[in-house]
């Protein structure tokens, strides 16, 4: 398997460049939906959540849809949600649930019998690149140093990030095989959450971190930490890091999210939902989150999205049993 595995979105790479000038929506005569009840299997203020409050803001300002009903029920990576949401709403043709890598490791390392494929795939959206940051007062400087330090001892450099077998501790795996040491020697340090994490960066419990460019902008603004490299296939837009790929690292990866709909629809409307999410994609409210959050454009919707989402599961089980969880 090449490390390389983690470029989701190549499918959708002709797609943003064919769309790299936005063409607005504006508001409709007629809503598409009169109502979409949006399911959020995580708490509120995560990754997903944001995803959704944002598609209602834009759906909403263009006169796409007349109202939103949200429900968040959070826990295990979307592991208690995922079930909720497949029980619950089979059939119904209005709604949408937010997700994405996290919730395939989630499923995988859970051994859950409820996974993405029994739900209905519509658009993948965005792709937020991970970050390798260290506190500015650490041993390791440059990503050269902490490259020496994989290559001397992989166990001992200590890394925080989210929950085990996600996409920040694939990612550190993913390196440390690219750099000839073994995945499973990674001295991964898990935790529940952005802030817990930044704590034990900033005082020195850990030796570097990895997660969303999100989690970390404050401090690397405020000189308390330093990134050392990305890991998507490019640069952050108005972010002066050099991706993985750049220092030789022969590694792509990203936390990926998109929208899925109930099982059962027929598909009509799924057509119809993968048409909200097009025109959704297409307003200025959208395109001006995007730029907001710096969070990539990874718009790709129907059988390309089915494909992509197969082949991610495939992969990502490889790299789980190569970290020795799954």
């Amino acid at each position: 398997m090449k490390t390389t595995r983690r470029d989701f979105l190549a499918y959708g790479s002709a797609f943003a460049l064919v769309n790299s000038v936005p063409s607005f929506v504006f508001a409709q005569s007629k809503p598409l939906f009169d109502t979409i009840n949006m399911f959020i299997p995580a708490a509120p203020g995560g990754g997903w959540d944001s995803t959704g409050r944002a598609i209602e803001v834009a759906a909403k300002d263009a006169g796409l849809v007349g109202s939103f009903q949200f429900e968040n029920v959070g826990g295990a990576g979307g592991m208690v949600g995922l079930p909720r949401f497949v029980n619950q709403r089979k059939g119904q043709a209005n709604a949408l649930m937010v997700g994405g890598s996290v919730m395939v490791d989630a499923a995988i390392t859970n051994k859950s019998p409820v996974t993405m494929s029994d739900v209905t795939p519509i658009a993948c959206l965005t792709e937020e690149a991970g970050i390798i940051a260290v506190p500015t007062d650490g041993k390791i400087k440059s990503w050269k140093d902490f490259e020496e330090a994989i290559k001397a001892n992989p166990k001992s450099v200590s890394v925080a990030g989210g929950s085990a077998g996600g996409i920040d501790h694939q990612l550190l795996g993913l390196i440390i095989k690219a750099l000839g040491k073994n995945p499973r020697d990674a001295a991964y340090v898990a935790f529940a959450g952005g802030g817990p994490a930044n704590a034990a960066i900033l005082g020195a419990q850990v030796v570097a971190g990895i997660s969303g460019y999100s989690e970390f902008a404050e401090q690397i603004k405020a000189g308390k930490m330093k990134a050392i490299a990305v890991s998507g296939s490019k640069r952050i837009p108005g972010v002066d890091v050099p991706t993985l790929k750049e220092l030789g690292v022969n590694v792509t990866a990203g936390n990926w999210r998109g929208i899925f709909g109930a099982p059962g629809i027929n598909a009509a409307q799924k057509t119809a939902l993968i048409e909200l999410a097009t025109k959704i994609h297409e307003t200025k409210g959208w395109y001006e989150t995007l730029e907001k959050r710096k969070w990539t454009d990874a718009f790709v919707v129907g059988a390309a999205f089915d494909a992509q989402l197969k082949k991610y599961i495939a992969e990502t089980e490889t790299v789980l049993k190569e970290l020795g969880l799954a």
